[in-house]
């Protein structure tokens, strides 16, 4: 693990969590020589599903679709 001490971290802090993130190396700061934290790179986002497509296979189909409706039964399960 790299070290760095404390006041070359608060000078490149942006620089340096942003390595952090692109090369997934952890890294320890350090103050007079002792480490006071470590900064390990972020876990992976865990991807959305794609939401098109999601109820794909879901519907029914309750009578015919295709016909005129000629009854008021008919009418009243098409509602």
């Amino acid at each position: 693990m790299e070290s760095m001490a404390i006041s070359k971290f608060k000078t490149t802090c942006l620089a340096t969590l942003e390595r952090v993130r692109k090369t997934g190396r952890p890294l320890r700061v350090t103050r007079f020589g002792k480490p006071i934290a470590e900064i390990c790179p972020p876990t992976p986002v865990p991807t959305a599903k794609n939401w098109l497509g999601a109820r794909r296979y879901t519907g029914r189909i309750l009578g015919d679709i295709v016909g005129p409706t000629s009854d008021l039964v008919d009418w009243e399960v098409r509602r």
